[in-house]
């Protein structure tokens, strides 16, 4: 297997982009990052597009063509594929990507996310966001994705006496970094009473907990590693990609506490990337409800389980922090377009490492981590990055 580097990064502004089509915001991220790499549209071999629910939410399937053709890369005539993993998309669309060119079976791949989900009424919202459930022993229940996080949060909370206030640090954390970033949805930074007294979504998570609805597109150029300089002088070489699977229903868990499938996928990438997780300088993480960080930052090994909610009350996960998390924002004030997230993630982590993340940046990073999430657990890919 060869080793691979990202050679080229683009993304748009998330948020809610009403303006734009799906196609207009993926081209724009295809183009920047066709741009940031120095190619040529020409030397692209192949092309993984990473999205949830363009047919529930836009009526559009077949989203390996659309985006070939609207990219202008139609006459290539090159494989063109579409990823689905529910919020995990674009983090498995990267993993497809890599695997290809490091078996040699391509040399330059574009990988892509996108999403465009304000398209559609706050009623359908939530039964789009299930689809990554279980919908035979959760949905047809009345279960929401939401209520599914605050029954792991209530046990999170009883097991381990997480706190109210140590949920609400996250959001709080994230939307100072967010504050910082040009390309997030919500660039403003808010208070722990903000977040303590915001409407209750699904009890102890508020508004605020929980990410938002989303328009938005990122887009990577993957390429050998020993070939990288040929194309870009900042490339970032990918260490490891795992993943790693669970059951979709909560019930036939062993835990409400822990998601295996990020225990599993993080252990493997480690193993692979020879390193363990005190070498990580700077992670984004899947926080698409304040639990889902608290409880991934200890099944990654960050801190121990049940010290999520303390590391983070006390700025340990800040910007130069023991590890710094969720620099750009995450999806709690970045925005969660679900397709596009996890690419997104892999922007944000090579912009750290090459040291261009701006008033966000992480003092001296050169290694990262992203963690992408589907549903609550069933599905989790983890990158590991170094700086080349």
């Amino acid at each position: 297997m060869r080793e691979v580097a990202i050679i080229g990064i683009g993304d748009t502004r998330f948020g809610e982009l009403w303006e734009h089509s799906l196609r207009d915001i993926g081209m724009q991220a295809g183009l920047n990052a066709v741009s940031d790499a120095g190619i040529a549209g020409e030397q692209i071999e192949a092309l993984y597009i990473g999205n949830m629910a363009a047919g529930s939410l836009i009526d559009q399937e077949h989203l390996g063509a659309l985006v070939s053709d609207y990219s202008g890369l139609s006459q290539l005539h090159i494989p063109a594929v579409r990823i689905e993993a529910a919020g995990a998309s674009g983090g498995m669309a990267l993993r497809e990507g890599y695997l290809a060119v490091a078996s040699g079976l391509h040399d330059v791949v574009m990988v892509a996310g996108a999403e465009k989900m304000t398209d559609v009424t706050d009623e359908e919202i939530p039964m789009v966001q299930m689809a990554g459930g279980d919908q035979q022993w959760e949905g047809i229940a009345g279960a929401t994705m939401p209520s599914l996080f605050a029954m792991m949060a209530r046990r999170h909370m009883h097991e381990y006496g997480t706190t109210r206030e140590q949920l609400a640090s996250v959001p709080v954390k994230n939307h100072k970094n967010g504050a910082l970033n040009k390309q997030a949805q919500y660039q403003r930074a808010i208070t722990m009473e903000t977040v303590l007294k915001s409407p209750v979504v699904a009890d102890p998570l508020g508004v605020f907990d929980c990410a938002p609805v989303s328009d938005g597109a990122a887009a990577l150029i993957l390429a050998p590693a020993d070939a990288a300089g040929k194309y870009a002088q900042e490339a970032i070489r990918i260490a490891a990609s795992a993943a790693a699977t669970d059951t979709l229903a909560l019930q036939h868990r062993e835990s409400l506490t822990r998601m295996d499938s990020v225990k599993v996928a993080s252990t493997k990438a480690y193993r692979t990337a020879g390193v363990n997780p005190k070498d990580i300088d700077v992670a984004e993480i899947h926080d698409s409800y304040s639990i889902a960080e608290i409880m991934s930052i200890e099944d990654l090994g960050f801190f121990e389980k049940g010290r999520g909610g303390p590391a983070t009350l006390e700025g340990m996960t800040e910007i130069n922090g023991v590890v710094s998390v969720n620099t750009s924002g995450g999806l709690k004030a970045r925005g969660d377009p679900m397709g596009a997230t996890g690419v997104a993630q892999a922007v944000e982590i090579a912009r750290q490492l090459r040291g261009k993340a701006d008033k966000r940046q992480v003092t001296d990073a050169e290694v990262g981590l992203s963690l992408n999430v589907g549903g609550t657990g069933g599905t989790s890919v983890v990158h590991i990055f170094r700086r080349a």
